[in-house]
């Protein structure tokens, strides 16, 4: 490098150390030390003792390791698909040409913004199996309604129901990308006699493929990672039934203060997440295309 390229470099580095240092403390060290506290037996007020794979066959013996994982792939086969359809029917609406669509699309995507904890609490109301608005709606078709959040059958699949409420961002990603297709296909497709239902599987899907790529990696980690819905509606139950991964691991780090268990509950569902998504990105050669491309 000559001098004055040494000097820019110095002054870039400079710039950029206070990010650096924040990484190294905040991100790297923390990934590292949990990695070696998944061998250790650590409850912070001692130090840690290593116990070299303890923890991990710990893991497999427990019933609520177990429970907590099922539910969190219940969880995550019921949120991904369900968000798609929904925040995909919601973009489909977003990009009609009315005057007020600028209101609805804020309308459509607020919910999206609020808090857990207030949404959650309406939530709770909103299902309540006796003074519920849900229950009461049902009633009026003579339909008596479950018990919903205390019904150990129905208590996941009402959250992921209510998890729904936010489906306004996808809904933003799926209508610039239906935004970004050239109208120019449309136009031939209705001259050569295509229904909208040929144009929406031949056109539309094929090219927001790229944005349901990017939505099914993001929805897929949100998933195995969710937390505040079950935490705030259910605390885990009833039964243990709503209980997530990530609860489970809450509990024990946070707690029963047993770090060093928490840790290798924190790396499975790294590996877990890693596999799902290299899963995702491996099939995605069959089904995702790139306006413009060769393929």
């Amino acid at each position: 490098m000559t001098r004055m390229q040494r000097k820019n470099f110095r002054k870039g580095f400079l710039f950029i150390l206070p990010w650096l240092v924040g990484f190294a403390i905040f991100t790297v060290y923390p990934i590292v030390a949990s990695f070696y506290f998944s061998f250790t037996e650590y409850h912070v007020t001692k130090p840690p003792v290593w116990v070299g794979l303890e923890n991990y066959r710990k893991l497999f013996k427990d019933v609520l390791f177990t429970k907590s994982l099922a539910n969190t792939l219940y969880y995550a086969a019921g949120l991904v698909p369900i968000g798609l359809v929904v925040g995909l029917f919601l973009a489909l609406l977003l990009v009609q040409p009315l005057k007020e669509i600028v209101l609805y699309r804020g309308v459509i995507y607020f919910p999206s913004i609020v808090p857990a904890y207030a949404f959650a609490t309406v939530g709770i109301w909103f299902f309540h199996p006796y003074l519920g608005f849900v229950n009461y709606i049902l009633s009026f078709f003579g339909i008596d309604g479950p018990m919903w959040l205390s019904d150990e059958k129905w208590a996941k699949f009402t959250i992921i129901l209510l998890a729904q409420w936010g489906a306004g961002g996808t809904a933003l990603i799926y209508m610039a990308a239906i935004k970004d297709i050239p109208k120019e296909l449309y136009e031939a497709a209705i001259l050569d006699g295509a229904t909208r239902w040929q144009m929406f599987r031949k056109i539309t899907l094929p090219l927001i493929s790229p944005a349901t790529l990017y939505y099914l990696v993001t929805a897929t980690l949100a998933a195995l990672q969710i937390f505040d819905l079950p935490q705030i509606m259910t605390g885990g139950g009833p039964a243990n039934s709503t209980l997530s991964y990530v609860m489970y691991l809450y509990r024990h780090a946070f707690s029963y203060v047993n770090m060093g268990y928490a840790s290798a509950m924190a790396w499975i569902l790294f590996l877990i997440s890693a596999f799902f998504t290299f899963l995702i990105f491996k099939t995605s050669r069959r089904w995702v295309f790139y306006y413009g491309s060769k393929r």
